[in-house]
């Protein structure tokens, strides 16, 4: 059983160039966005509260994950799980 989770390109230099992350059977049922490999990036993904912050966009097969329950969302497996964080600037 696994999820994968892919990494953005501006998340990458905290993974140390990884692509892509796979969180196992073993980790399971409570693998989290936390405890899926991207606990080198979490302090840049979740607020002090725990939250998803709100510049970052988290999606499991496409589906936003708010809308799927948040936090409390159990991975099932071959979840694809894609991290996007909110760009900002640019001219209209």
């Amino acid at each position: 059983m696994k999820i994968t989770v892919e990494i953005p390109t501006a998340l990458r230099r905290f993974t140390d160039g990884v692509q892509t992350i796979e969180c196992t059977r073993r980790h399971f049922p409570t693998c989290s966005v936390n405890r899926a490999a991207v606990s080198a990036i979490v302090k840049h993904l979740r607020d002090d509260s725990g939250q998803v912050r709100r510049f970052v966009n988290i999606y499991v097969n496409e589906e936003d994950i708010r809308f799927l329950g948040g936090n409390e969302y159990k991975f099932q497996e071959g979840d694809r799980v894609l991290v996007v964080p909110s760009i900002a600037g640019g001219r209209l």
